[in-house]
């Protein structure tokens, strides 16, 4: 019997990045709620419990709700929103950050899926630190350049509605999160083993879809000993490379419409660039969420996933 799946908030850009993804696959089911009782909580209720597994592609608030309308012990969950993101009871959606944690998704309930900034930080830092290459107490200050479609639908209709006048300021990139309290902080903290709060400064350009994290370090001899961690690390996944050429630019969207993350180790003597080069929407969202689904289901991790040319 195929796994019944259901996404609930299929309307928001995450939701139908997974709902695009998984409407012609033939191993599962999807169950669908119709579009009158989209916000009808006894409908949700009904197909949340129906469901072998669901996406849950909600604001934070509403995604806790979903999971309380959870009634029998078969529903498992993968959650988008940041609500669960460091909770000792859920399990973190990101495979390649141990070699246990692939396991761990498997096993799991309950899985909670990585925000973008994120991902990239954690999958640059996590084996460098846990290898002692960069110090726990490291002073990390990091920038992160994504699409406007990390903004969600309304911002994604700002730049994109015809006959939107778009300011002068749409038309750059554009700092936001300025009180430096980026809700991807406490994850990035945990998750890389960092004993400092990290600085994020998080930046929305003008173009849709492609990030790109960038972490400066300062630390003498430490760089080909970061690449080959980050090598050995990585060798076994197939959607990730890790680079060492410095490029004369590097482009935050060159792994948009992949699921594909390019980590690069750049710099000269002590002074490093590291460099994660993924998709806002695919690795940084949906094309994770499906990664995450395809463990816990058993399925081949990467079906269904833009992963070509590594």
């Amino acid at each position: 019997m195929k796994p019944k799946i259901f996404i609930d908030g299929s309307e928001g850009t995450t939701g139908l990045q997974i709902h695009d993804r998984l409407k012609s696959r033939n191993d599962i089911e999807l169950l669908q709620v119709a579009q009158a009782k989209r916000k009808d909580i006894n409908e949700r209720k009904k197909l949340i419990n129906a469901a072998d597994l669901i996406f849950l592609c909600l604001p934070d608030d509403a995604a806790r709700e979903a999971v309380s309308l959870i009634e029998n012990d078969n529903t498992r969950v993968i959650d988008a929103s940041t609500a669960h993101r460091i909770s000792d009871d859920w399990v973190y959606g990101l495979s390649e950050l141990s070699p246990m944690q692939k396991d761990s998704i498997k096993k799991a309930k309950r899985v909670s899926n990585p925000g973008c900034h994120s991902t990239g930080v954690i999958l640059l830092l996590a084996p460098a630190i846990s290898a002692g290459f960069v110090p726990a107490e490291y002073p990390v200050a990091i920038t992160s350049v994504t699409g406007y479609t990390g903004g969600g639908k309304s911002m994604i209709s700002l730049y994109e509605t015809p006959g939107t006048l778009l300011t002068s300021e749409l038309n750059a990139p554009r700092l936001y999160a300025t009180s430096a309290s980026h809700k991807h902080i406490p994850e990035i903290t945990k998750y890389t083993g960092l004993k400092t709060t990290p600085v994020l400064i998080p930046i929305v350009a003008d173009y849709p879809q492609g990030i790109q994290v960038i972490i400066p370090l300062d630390l003498p001899g430490a760089r080909e000993e970061i690449f080959k961690t980050l090598q050995t690390h990585y060798r076994n996944f197939q959607n990730i490379e890790v680079l060492s050429e410095s490029p004369a630019f590097a482009a935050s969207n060159i792994n948009a419409q992949s699921d594909k993350i390019t980590l690069k180790v750049l710099g000269f003597d002590n002074k490093i660039i590291l460099t994660a080069q993924f998709d806002n929407l695919g690795k940084g969202a949906s094309g994770a969420a499906v990664q995450n689904m395809n463990i816990m289901l058993g399925f081949n991790e990467y079906e269904g996933l833009l992963i070509e040319g590594k």
